[in-house]
């Protein structure tokens, strides 16, 4: 649960940071995301062979669903203070759509993955990317601001 102050810490100066921070902070993760998984997965070259094409592709689609995360929060930190009751619903079920469709890719993905290396590293794979997930979220999160449920809510 967060307090009144951190919401009020979160409302005052967070948007100007999250207009700048997350097209950078996703761009030296998408940089590096690929040097972390070849540091991370001790693949034979048989394996890498068979891996690295369908990882460009996995991460072709995940990448795309960031993208698509990035323009809700940017259209969210755009109009936050002003933020109407439909807008704020139109914006949460866009994220939650985005959000099943990644984990849908994960899960399409999964099987391939399966049939070319084995369980154990399919899992490790998985882990590093949720953990670099995870590292964009907390930056990410860190800089949008908090709705304040009372301005604009008299609009539905």
């Amino acid at each position: 649960m967060l307090s009144s102050s951190v919401a009020y810490a979160a409302d005052t100066g967070a948007a100007d940071v999250a207009q700048a921070q997350p097209g950078v902070l996703l761009d030296t993760i998408r940089a590096n995301r690929k040097a972390l998984v070849a540091v991370n997965l001790d693949l034979s070259p048989e394996e890498a062979d068979k891996f690295w094409p369908l990882y460009d592709r996995y991460q072709k689609e995940i990448s795309a669903i960031g993208d698509r995360v990035v323009a809700i929060v940017d259209d969210y930190t755009a109009g936050f203070r002003d933020l109407s009751n439909d807008k704020a619903q139109k914006l949460m079920e866009d994220y939650l759509a985005a959000e099943a469709e990644r984990l849908q890719v994960r899960r399409a993905y999964l099987g391939e993955f399966t049939k070319i290396l084995p369980g154990r590293t399919v899992a490790r794979f998985y882990q590093i990317e949720n953990k670099m997930d995870a590292v964009l979220r907390y930056e990410l999160a860190a800089t949008i601001p908090v709705v304040d449920e009372k301005r604009g809510a008299s609009e539905k």
